[in-house]
Parts: C-alpha cells; structure tokens; sequence
C-alpha cells in the first residue's frame, strides 16, 4: 500500500506521527547554541624558535630553512610560510580546512625531532601551537580612569578578573596597559664617579638590606620558636637610607646622596587611550565550543555588578563585542524568516482562497523547520548565520510539492469527487513528479556538501539543512497533506433538481470568487492564447528568445559586472594604523596621536569611542612575537554608531579618514581597514607577492609597484608593504685587546650596560601581598646621547673603573628587516584595499599596471590575497555547477525515460542565467561566492516548474489529446501551481534581498541573484519550455493503441470482408491523430 493511502486510512497514527516530531524539535530549538559561524578551527599551526643573540640572516639559514625543509611533506599541506626576526624564527603552515589539526601536531613534532640536532647551539626546542577559534577575543573592555589611575593594575587583578573569572565558559583574561607599579632609583653617573663606586655595589646595598632570613630555632622553656631576621622595605622611602658604602675617611654614602627614588608607574613604553582618556584594555576569550552569546551576556552583566562598587571616575566601555553581530546578523535573518513565512501564507491564501487550504499548506513550514533543528541538535552544531540564511533559503521551497498536491486535490473535488477519493487519486498522479523535483533540489545541494576549503566548511550545513528540509517537505506533501485534505476540505454541494437529476450547487459568489478567480480565470485564458500562438510560430518564438539571451548576458561579457570573494559588512568599526618616522620617541608618538584623534571627532560626529594604543610593551611573552608595533607606530580601533543611526557608511567614513591622514607630512603610512568579513577579520585584498633574494631589488621593486598602483589604479586605497623598514640602532664595538687588558669580557660589559640603561633588579617592594619592582639604572640625562654611553663608567675585577669610550666604539648603524618567506622563497607582499570597486576589477587592473611595469630578472610576482581565494571557490563552484547539471539530467532521463526530454526541461537553465546578469548589473550588485552559490540553487528551482509542466503534458496526451492541445491545457492547468511555486521562493527570498540589518550585506546577493533568475526563467519554463517541447516530440508518439494495434497484426484484422463495421459503416483501421 502506498504512503498516502496509508496517511489516508490512518489519520490518527499519521496526525501524531507528526505531533512526536514537533515535540522533539522544540525541545532541539532550546538546547541550541547561538553563535556567528559553525565551529571552524583555523587550520594554521605555528612552530617557534628562539636563538638568542642571532641576527635574522644568520636564523633564517641555520634555524628557518632546516625546519621549512622538513616541514615540507607534512600532509594536507597548503602552504608553508615564515617569519624571522632578530632572536626568532616563526614557521606557520597552513593547512586544507577541515583537517584535524591534532594528528597534524603529532607528525610536525615527530619531523621537528628529526632535525633537532641539525640546529645550532644555543637554539632552544622548537615550540609548536595551533591556532583556534577560542583564541581569539569575543569581547573587549576599555577601562578609564582619572584620580583612581596608578591603583587601577591592583584594582583590576585583586577585584575585576577574579569575579569575570567564574562565569561559564569563560576562557582567557588579559589586561594590555595597565600601570604597573615600580620604584626606580636613578643614579647621578658624576657623583658615582665621584665616590668611585659602580652602579652594582648600589643596586647589591638596596638588595642586601631587603631580606626576611630564617635564623635557626629558640627553645625558652617549654616554648620553641622560629627565629627570623625580617629587614624587609615597608615603604619606598626607606631605601634612601640605605648605606652603599664608606668613604676612605670613615664618611657613610647613602643611597640619598647618590640617587633619587621614585615610586611610580613604570615607564611609559605602551600608551593605551580611550577618547583621550589613560585606559586599560580587557580582552576575553571562551572555551571552545562555549555559546559566545550567552557568556558576552553573562559577563555584560557581572560587569555591571562590578561596577557599582568601583570609584566614580572609572568608566568601563565595550571595545568589541562578537556577541552583537552574532545577535545583529541573527535577528536579521530571523526576521526575512518571519517575512518570507508571512508572504509564502499570503500567496497560497490569495491563490487558493480558502484558510482550510492555507492551513494544511502552510503546516508544512514549520514541520519543516522543526526537523532541522532536530539534525543541527543531533550534529552538535549551532543556531548561526549560515544555518538560519539556510531556512530562509528552503521556506519558499517547502510548500511547493504541498502546494503542486493539493492543488491537483481540489481540481478533482471540483469534477465532484469526494474530498477522500479525490486526496487518493490526485496525489496519485501527482506524486511521482513531486518526488522526482525533489530529488532535482537534492542532487542540487548534497554536492555543496562535498565543497573544500573554507567555502566547503561553511555550506556543508547549508547543503544538509536544505536538503533535509526539502525531503521532510515531500514526505508531508504526500502523507500529511493528502490525510489533511481528506477530512478538511469540503465536497462539492449537490441538488436534486426539477427533473429527478443530481446537480452540483453553485458556489456563492463572493467578492473573492468574483474578483480574484475571474482574475485567476482570464490569466489562465490568456496564457492558453499566448502558448497557442507561440506554438503556431515556434521559430519566431525561439529566435525572440535566443536574441533575449545573447542580450542579457552582454553585461557580463563586457566586464559590467565585478567579483568579489565576500561583500564586505558594515560592522560599525575602523582599525586605523599609521606609522611615523622612524626612531620617533613614544611621547612623540602620542602628541600626534592626540592630534588624530581630535580631528577624527571633528570630521566624523558618527565616531562613538576610538581606542588608541602607541608603543609596545616590553614584555617577551608570545603575542611579542607576533607584535610589529613599535614607538614610532600606532594603532586605533574607531567605534562608530550602529548602521540603522548613520546616513553614512563605515566605507564612506573610513575614506574621510584616509583623506585626512593623507595631509600630515610626519605619517610615513597609514591603513583605514573596515572590519568585515568572516569573524570579523579585516577587510578583502588583493596581494601583489614579489618573491626574491635580493633585499634591495625587491624593496625597490615594491615601492615601485606601490607607487605605480597608486598613480594608476582608481579604487585602489591602504596600499600596504608587508616589509618594515630598517630600524636604526646604536651598536657598541668593543676592542678585544682592551677587554682582555682590563681584565674584562664580552658578556660583563654587556651585563654592566643593561644595567645602567635598562636597570638592574634590586628585589621587590612587598605590600598587600603584591611585590613590585625595585630597578636601580642611570637617571635619563646620562643615558639619552651616545656621548652619555662612551661616559658610563664599568669596573673592572682589579677595582679600577673604566669608561666604555675606553673599550671600544659607539656607532649609529641600521639593522636588517624582518625576514619573510613563503613557499621557502624570500617574499615582501603588497596589499591593496579595493574602494568602490569589486576584488575581480581591482585584481585585473593591477595585473595589467604590473605588466606594464616590467618585472626585472631574479624577482617573481603573483597576486593572492582574496583574490586567489575568490578563483579558487569559484573553480570550485563551477566544477560543482557541471556535476550538477549532470546529475539532474540522469534524474530526469530516469523519469521520463528519454534522453531528449530532460533537454527541454533544462532550456530554462541558461535563461536563469539571463535574470542573474541583468538583476546584478540593475542594482549594480557584485558577484561572490553566495551569489554564485545562489546560482547553483536557482539551477534546481528553474527545473522544478518544468518538470511539473512537462509531466501534466504527458498525461494529457496519454488521454488521447493532440500535441499542440495537449501542451496548451496542461499549461493553463498547471500555471496556478507554477506561479505559486514561484512567487512563494520569491518572495521567501525577497526580504534577504532587501534587507537592511547589520551583517544583512553578506546573504544580500543570494536575494538579488535567485529573484532575478527566477523572475526570467519561470517566464521562460512557462513559453520556451512548451515551445521546445513541440519541436523536440512527434506527433503520436504517445498513442500506445496505435503502437499496439502496430505490434500484433490480428489487431489490424478487419471484422467483415468489405472492411465496414456493420454497425457505423466507418472504417475500422481509423487511427486518432495523437
């Protein structure tokens, strides 16, 4: 027994069926997770050496070649690139995503064992991390301060961090450019000249007298004590009663004599400012796999708490907060759901009038739905953008085998059968079609599944989603729907009339039968006319239709339509880099800062916050090795109002911005990138890779590129070298000979100037606690020259003392860049932002300006960036594209046992494409990778609508009805379904087209492209279709009597010798024209 007889008979079975499912579904819905993407780890790991007192050059060839070397066969490699700097080397390979990562791991160490003891001495183990999505900051706080400011660092670890630490899935807490609490002592070089002491014998004097000592046990009595010497500093001040030495005439030197001592804040080499403010940054991050919307919530709301017992000149402000566009671009995409499911009920309503109809078609969304929260629930996956834009894309598409089955009941209730037979017999000659479009949507979107790289991760859910949405959907249209039908929809009311004969009753005529179905009625009546006249000049039709498509696709042809890799959103915030002359003091370096900012404010009232950090911090943690900030460099984070509160755009600002850095002559360079894209990374580029060994041709070279884009490529904004430049430094060259007359080494001398210019530990201040630091160094007069080094005096083990002037020399010399290398080659990268124009445009006109350019002999260049990744995914999508196609031309030869058939159901396809073009190139849309995965969708949809038409044609003609009229009524019969069908994806669609939420921009061209496409080829399935169909069958071809009468001659026989029936005098080999 079929599906739907069964549904039929068993109402109640097949009611709770459905019942079960939406109770486990609601209860999937509330255990899911809210976060921005599928947990995707960034396939990156990263191996780290150290090699102390190496210059970059010497690393690169005993220390980054050798592990590049070896790391060059680990599987699943994409590319292998590194960085060396002076002391360092970082190799980063970059993996195909998707791989996992911890098997990669174990093979890297077991290669980096191998070469262990191939590197130099000195050289520490090779350190290995992985990068993850928890690594990165879901959440960042500005912390400002007045009066409270120097106590803030104690404040913040004693009060803030401990109580953020115990929410949930909470992971790292950071604090960049807090004061820290120091107590320098700064020591007159001329009066320790004048004693004849060393820095050291100070620095020992204020350690010495700093000790708490154990001193062995008392017993008294019955009592026993532990004896302690305790001498430890209560308060800084009792350092200047520190005696150092005593003079040759029994004078006590103290310290106060010598130095003055400081208990302050350390010294300034990282500048953190919020709106001008001295602030503090709290960066968090989660757990892996923790919900990012819940914990930013949690935390939002510990803050607050914190925040009331705090002083009142400390305000806490959001930098950055993921949780907001995660809820943003959500509430978005929740919202053209609500959109599209309102329009899908308003069209079937309008169409089919009756709420009974509209109920049982529309019970199909929701179940529909529900069964995809189950799988997300089921694969451990989360409410995200791509997940939710996955059930806006599949609502339109879900009542459309419910809407093609009932349809087909209520025109047989209306013949006068009853609703159950009418429910068994519609759906039986319906269902094989409903099933067999079904599978053209499936064999549309399961390969999306099989996509690599970053766009196989991110719409491998889409894929799923979609098709398990769409087969839930027919299993309703043909078990639910046809049960549904059966005991709500109305038989048509009969009467006994005057003559003793049944006879239906008319319907009233309400204002919805006189104006919508007369409506309905005289549309279905004109197509009728307009095919009947298409198919009476077939070649005019096809010609009209030919030259329409050459038409369309001239946009494109002539280059009117751009690429992107992904449209860029409009998050609300800028990060402005700029970069100073080199060598240029921090305090220099905030002066301008202070400027900027000013003027920002000035010219963009839409700026909320700007965040500002100049500098780097001394520490050599690992996030140090990643730094390239520097004294002469820094970095902004401009927070602007949200998007729905500006007339400007955050592109049109970060322009404004770019103008005005432009007029000062101390900026060497400067960048205003627009956080976009995936996880908020930085805006789309297109890099220019100039491989070679030479330093100074390569250097050249890209400042000649850089120089040539700019002059001449429109659009083309941040033009960024990836090279620094050289940095000055000052070199001491001691004299070996005069070393070794002093008595004197290498090693001591360098102790002894690291002492007097960066200070020497002296121990710890300990109060509450907390210990800080005691450093003892020259005061800043007698270090701030290199007159005031050749003057610092040393001494030697003989007791003498010895200015470094006497050692050797002090020279000003600029030291090398870092080294960057990629595919073990030498690289320096420039990266262009493209303005105003798309990624594709921008990448062809650099090409061409480079080819111009000449490259000289010994350099390479190739563009990446973005760039190559948008011709990677569209190879990819293409590829795709083909398979597709291929498979759904089997799915329609097997169900139309033909090899012609599919052909014209398929002439829809390429018109598709004729909507795609001319929607893009109207609202002057790019097009991406969600655009051309709109494409891909549109090939399934484009075929659904055929598929149904050219099913009922065959039946009509199986009833013995001629070619021609047999494609005329069944296209006046299934026009309601196909418009329904349609306009349901439509405007399902519609609301992501036009969408104006944050992150809206992302799913923006998805919209435009399936509406455009579908708007023409639903034309064209409705007149071409037919048309071909005409040209491509032969009249007869379906008469199965005359084929039979043609296989077996008795059927020929006439009955009587003359050839006429006896009864109709006709001739009985008549054959019906077909």
């Amino acid at each position: 027994m079929s599906i739907y007889k069964s549904a039929i008979n068993k109402p109640v079975t097949t009611l709770l069926v459905f019942v079960a499912i939406i109770v486990i579904g609601v209860f999937s819905f509330l255990r899911l997770p809210i976060d921005q993407f599928p947990e995707m780890d960034p396939p990156y790991i990263s191996v780290l050496t150290v090699y102390p007192g190496a210059s970059a050059s010497e690393i690169e060839t005993n220390v980054t070649k050798i592990i590049e070397n070896n790391l060059n066969s680990v599987d699943y490699l994409k590319e292998i690139t590194s960085t060396t700097k002076d002391n360092i080397s970082v190799v980063l390979l970059e993996l195909e995503w998707g791989t996992n990562l911890d098997e990669i791991i174990n093979d890297v160490r077991s290669y980096i064992d191998m070469v262990k003891d191939e590197l130099p001495d000195g050289c520490t183990n090779p350190f290995i991390f992985k990068f993850s999505s928890s690594s990165m900051p879901i959440l960042q706080y500005s912390i400002t301060a007045d009066e409270s400011y120097p106590g803030l660092d104690k404040m913040l670890n004693d009060e803030i961090i401990p109580q953020l630490s115990m929410v949930n899935g909470i992971g790292n807490l950071t604090l960049s450019g807090s004061p820290e609490r120091y107590v320098y002592v700064d020591i007159d070089q001329q009066k320790l000249d004048a004693y004849g002491i060393p820095l050291e014998t100070v620095g020992n004097a204020i350690a010495s007298n700093n000790l708490n000592l154990s001193s062995g046990t008392v017993k008294m009595h019955k009592e026993q004590y532990q004896l302690e010497v305790r001498s430890e500093y209560i308060e800084s001040s009792e350092i200047n009663d520190i005696v150092v030495t005593v003079t040759p005439d029994g004078r006590q030197v103290f310290v106060r004599d010598i130095a003055s001592v400081r208990d302050t804040i350390k010294d300034l080499t990282l500048d953190e400012k919020t709106n001008g403010r001295e602030s503090v940054r709290l960066m968090v991050t989660k757990q892996t796999g923790a919900n990012t919307v819940q914990i930013c919530s949690d935390l939002k709301e510990e803050m607050a708490k914190i925040q009331k017992n705090l002083p009142n000149d400390i305000k806490i402000e959001v930098i950055y907060d993921s949780s907001e566009d995660i809820v943003n671009s959500i509430n978005s995409l929740e919202e053209s759901i609500l959109y599209a499911l309102l329009f899908v009920v308003l069209v079937v309503l309008f169409f089919l009038g009756e709420w009974r109809s509209t109920l049982i078609i529309s019970l199909t969304i929701p179940i529909s739905l529900i069964v995809a929260f189950i799988y997300l629930l089921l694969t451990g996956s989360s409410l995200n953008i791509i997940s939710l834009s996955s059930l806006t894309v599949a609502i339109g598409m879900v009542v459309d085998d419910a809407i093609v089955v009932l349809e087909n009941i209520t025109k047989h209730i209306e013949r006068g059968s009853s609703p159950r037979e009418a429910s068994i017999y519609a759906t039986n000659e319906v269902w094989v079609s409903v099933i067999a479009t079904t599978l053209v949507i499936v064999v549309v979107f399961v390969p999306l599944t099989m996509l690599t790289g970053m766009a196989g991760i991110m719409f491998k859910e889409l894929g799923w989603l979609v098709t398990i949405m769409v087969c839930t959907s027919t299993v309703v249209a043909i078990s639910l729907t046809p049960m549904l039908c059966s005991k709500l929809l109305k038989a048509r009311k009969v009467r006994i009339n005057e003559r003793g004969q049944i006879e239906n009753v008319p319907p009233k005529r309400n204002w919805y039968q006189k104006y919508v179905v007369g409506l309905l009625d005289r549309l279905d009546k004109w197509y009728a006319k307009a095919l009947r006249y298409c198919l009476r000049h077939k070649r005019w039709t096809v010609l009209a239709m030919f030259l329409f498509f050459v038409l369309s696709i001239l946009p494109f042809v002539m280059g009117k339509i751009g690429t992107d890799f992904m449209q860029q959103t409009d998050n609300g915030r800028i990060s402005v880099s700029v970069e100073l002359a080199t060598g240029n003091r921090i305090e220099e370096t905030m002066k301008t800062a202070r400027y900027i900012e000013s003027r920002f404010y000035e010219l963009a009232p839409e700026i909320r916050l700007i965040s500002t950090s100049a500098g780097t911090t001394d520490d050599d943690g690992v996030s140090a090795m990643f730094s390239t900030t520097m004294n002469n460099t820094i970095s902004m984070t401009v927070v602007c109002s949200k998007k729905n509160e500006r007339e400007r755009s955050i592109f049109e600002i970060a322009e404004v911005l770019r103008r005005e850095l432009a007029t000062y002559p101390e900026i060497i360079d400067y960048q205003c990138a627009v956080s976009s894209g995936v996880g908020g990374m930085s805006s789309s580029t297109v890099d220019i890779e100039i491989y070679g060994y030479d330093f100074d041709q390569t250097n050249a070279f890209a400042q000649d590129v850089r120089a040539a884009v700019r002059d001449n490529v429109p659009g083309a904004r941040d033009i960024d070298i990836s090279r620094d430049t050289d940095r000055p430094e000052i070199k001491l060259n001691l004299d070996k000979e005069k070393l070794a007359y002093h008595g004197l080494s290498t090693a001591t001398v360098s102790t002894y100037v690291r002492n007097r210019v960066n200070g020497m530990a002296a121990g710890y201040l300990k109060e509450d606690g907390d210990e800080y630091d005691i450093v003892v160094r020259l005061q800043e007069d007698d270090r701030n020259s290199i007159t005031d080094i050749q003057d610092m005096t040393v001494p030697t083990p003989a007791g003498a003392m010895v200015k470094l002037g006497e050692l050797g020399t002090v020279e000003e010399y600029w030291a090398p860049p870092t080294i960057e290398r990629k595919s073990r080659q030498r690289i320096v990268t420039v990266s262009v932002t493209p303005y105003e124009t798309s990624l594709g445009e921008l990448a062809e006109n650099i090409e061409k300006t480079v080819d111009r350019m000449g490259v000289p002999s010994g350099i390479t260049v190739r563009l990446a960036g973005d760039y190559e990744d948008q011709q990677d995914t569209f190879g990819d999508l293409f590829m795709l594209l083909a398979l597709i196609v291929l498979l759904i031309y089997i799915v329609l030869a097997s169900q139309f046992e033909s090899f012609v058939k599919p052909v014209m159901i398929m002439t829809a396809v390429p018109f598709a494409l004729s909507g795609v073009v001319l929607a893009l190139w109207i609202t002057g849309t790019t097009l991406d990778m969600i655009g051309a995965l709109g494409f891909i969708m549109l090939v399934g949809i484009a075929t659904k609508n055929a598929i149904v038409l050219v099913d009922y044609t065959n039946l009509m003609r199986d009833r013995g009805y001629e070619l021609n009229e047999a494609i005329a009524l069944s296209g006046a019969s299934r026009l309601r379904p196909v418009l329904m069908t349609a306009i349901t994806t439509f405007l399902g669609m519609l609301p992501m087209a036009l969408s104006q939420g944050e992150g809206s921009e992302m799913w923006k061209p998805m919209g435009i492209v399936v509406i455009g496409g579908l708007l023409v080829s639903t034309v064209v399935t409705l007149i071409v279709v037919p048309v071909f169909y005409a040209i491509l069958s032969r009249h007869g071809e379906r008469n199965k009597d005359a084929r039979t009468r043609a296989q077996f001659i008795f059927m020929q026989l006439s009955p009587n010798p003359e050839g006429d029936d006896p009864q109709t005098g006709e001739d009985n080999n008549h054959k019906s024209i077909q």
